[in-house]
C-alpha cells in the first residue's frame, strides 16, 4: 500500500527535475533567469560602453559567459596537413633471431629440469608389489616338482624370471658346505632357484634338452641342472634367489640377487647326458 503512494510520487518529483533542467537548458543563449529588478533596470540604463552600437542587457553579457565557457571547436586539418604513413620496424613488432634463441635456450632448460625432476620421482616412488623384484608366492613344493618333471627336468617362471630344476637330496650335504641358508631353503625341499640371467654378460640363459644342462647361446657358458658352471667364460655359477618354504609353498624374493656359486663347484655330479645344443662339450 505504502509503495502505490511512493511510486507516484517519485514519479512526478523526477518529472519536475526533468522539467526545470529543460527550461534552464540554452546553449546558444543565457543560462538561468534575470530578476524582475535587473530586467527594470536594463530597460531603464544606457548602453555599457560608448564604443558599443545598442545597449547591452544582461541576458546578452550572460549569454557571452555561457559562450566562453563552451569547450573550444577542434579545428579541421586538411590533407596537405596530413603525415606521411612510415612502416614499422619489423624487429619492433615481430620476435627477433636473438629473442629466438634466447626463449629456445630457456625453453630446453625447462625441459630438461623437468624430465630430471620426473626421473628423480621415478625412482623415489616406492616399487608397486607384485612382478619381478618382489616376493613371489611360486606354489606348493610337491606341485613344482611334478611339473619340473613334466617339462622334462626344466619348469621356467616368467613372473620371477627363474629356471627351477628338482635336486637331489643325496646332494644336501654337499650344498651346505657352498651355499647360504637363503639358497638352501628350496634345495632342502628339493627344488633348485636360478636366475635366468648368464652370469657372464646378462644374456638369457635356456636349457638344453639333449645334454640336460643349461647352455647360454651367446658365448656358449655351461651349467648343469644346478646352475653350477661346467664350462664357457662365465665367471660363476649362475645366480640364484633367496627363499623360504612355509607350510611346504615355496615363496622367492626376486628383489634378492644371491651370486652363484665358484668355478669348480659341483655339489650333484651331474655331467652332459647327450649332445650340446651350444658349444663343443665341457672343458
Amino acid at each position: 500500500m505504502i509503495l502505490l503512494i511512493i511510486i507516484p510520487i517519485f514519479f512526478l518529483l523526477a518529472g519536475l527535475v526533468l522539467f526545470a533542467s529543460m527550461r534552464r537548458r540554452d546553449l546558444d543563449t543565457a543560462v538561468g533567469q534575470l530578476s524582475r529588478e535587473t530586467r527594470k533596470r536594463d530597460r531603464g540604463e544606457s548602453p555599457v560602453t560608448p564604443d558599443e552600437e545598442g545597449p547591452t542587457t544582461g541576458r546578452e553579457v550572460e549569454r557571452a559567459a555561457a559562450l566562453e565557457r563552451r569547450p573550444p571547436e577542434l579545428e579541421k586539418v586538411g590533407a596537405a596537413d596530413l603525415t606521411a604513413f612510415v612502416p614499422p620496424d619489423p624487429d619492433t613488432i615481430g620476435v627477433t633471431r636473438r629473442q629466438f634463441f634466447n626463449r629456445s635456450i630457456v625453453l630446453f632448460f625447462a625441459l630438461g629440469l623437468s624430465s630430471f625432476g620426473a626421473a628423480v620421482l621415478a625412482f623415489l616412488w616406492p616399487v608397486p608389489k607384485g612382478g619381478f623384484g618382489s616376493k613371489l608366492r611360486v606354489g606348493k613344493v610337491s606341485d613344482l616338482q611334478s611339473q619340473i618333471t613334466a617339462a622334462k627336468g626344466f619348469l621356467y617362471n616368467a613372473e620371477g624370471r627363474m629356471w627351477m630344476t628338482n635336486y637331489p637330496s643325496s646332494a644336501i650335504d654337499k650344498a651346505k658346505k657352498v651355499y647360504s641358508q637363503p639358497v638352501l631353503n628350496s634345495m632342502e625341499a628339493g627344488i633348485v632357484v636360478v636366475y635366468q640371467k648368464c652370469p657372464h654378460l646378462g644374456c638369457r640363459v635356456p636349457s638344453c634338452g639333449t645334454s640336460q644342462w643349461f647352455e647360454c647361446p651367446c658365448h656358449g657358458s655351461q651349467y648343469n641342472q644346478a646352475g653350477e658352471k661346467k664350462g664357457g667364460p662365465a665367471p660363476r655359477g649362475m645366480d640364484r634367489f633367496s627363499t623360504e618354504v612355509t607350510d611346504g609353498v615355496l615363496n622367492v624374493d626376486t628383489g634378492t640377487v644371491i651370486p652363484g656359486p665358484t668355478i669348480g663347484t659341483n655339489t650333484t655330479g651331474q655331467e652332459a647326458e647327450g649332445p650340446h645344443c651350444v658349444g663343443g662339450g665341457s672343458h
